[in-house]
This record gives C-alpha cells, sequence and structure tokens, in this order.
C-alpha cells in the first residue's frame, strides 16, 4: 500500500503534541484520516461535515490530493445538490 506525503497537501498539517502528530486538517484537531475511515464505513460526504464540523472543501481538497497522489483520475469536486432540484 503507498503511504502519502501529506506535507505536500496544503490543506493539512502536522504538529509534534497536537493530536500525537497526526495529520489534521489546518488551524484544528480533526485528522484526515477520520474523513476517510468514516467514508469507508459509509457515511456521505454531507454526514462527515456535519459529524466532524469540516467544510466541503476541506474534504475535497484531501480527497483529491489523495488521489493525485495514488495516480488515480480524479473525480470532479463534490457539491452539494440544491434541495428542491428536479431531475430531467
Amino acid at each position: 500500500m503507498t503511504t502519502l506525503d501529506w506535507s505536500q497537501c496544503p490543506a493539512v498539517e502536522s504538529i509534534p503534541g497536537k493530536v500525537s502528530g497526526a495529520w489534521v486538517f489546518k488551524d484544528t484537531r480533526m485528522p484526515v484520516a477520520t474523513v476517510f475511515e468514516n467514508l469507508e464505513a459509509g457515511l456521505t460526504v454531507e454526514e462527515v461535515m456535519e459529524e466532524f464540523s469540516v467544510t466541503r472543501e476541506q474534504i475535497n481538497a484531501v480527497l483529491h490530493f489523495a488521489a493525485k497522489s495514488l495516480g488515480t483520475p480524479l473525480p470532479p469536486p463534490v457539491h452539494a445538490t440544491p434541495a428542491n432540484a428536479h431531475s430531467l
């Protein structure tokens, strides 16, 4: 399994003594790994945002960084669907 070099992702930071040095979203104590664990467990992006107080932009930043680092095609950014949207 490939290890990502999170030091190259501008949306995250690792500070010794802060959350045991885990990679967290900048200016938070929210570990990046928590997003991946919860998405893998079946939560939606919206549920992760609500449960852990992270923004869509933060989640998109780490998902795109991971995809780019692993050489996989980048999915389009995840956008909120308006509540009153109708399919044609």
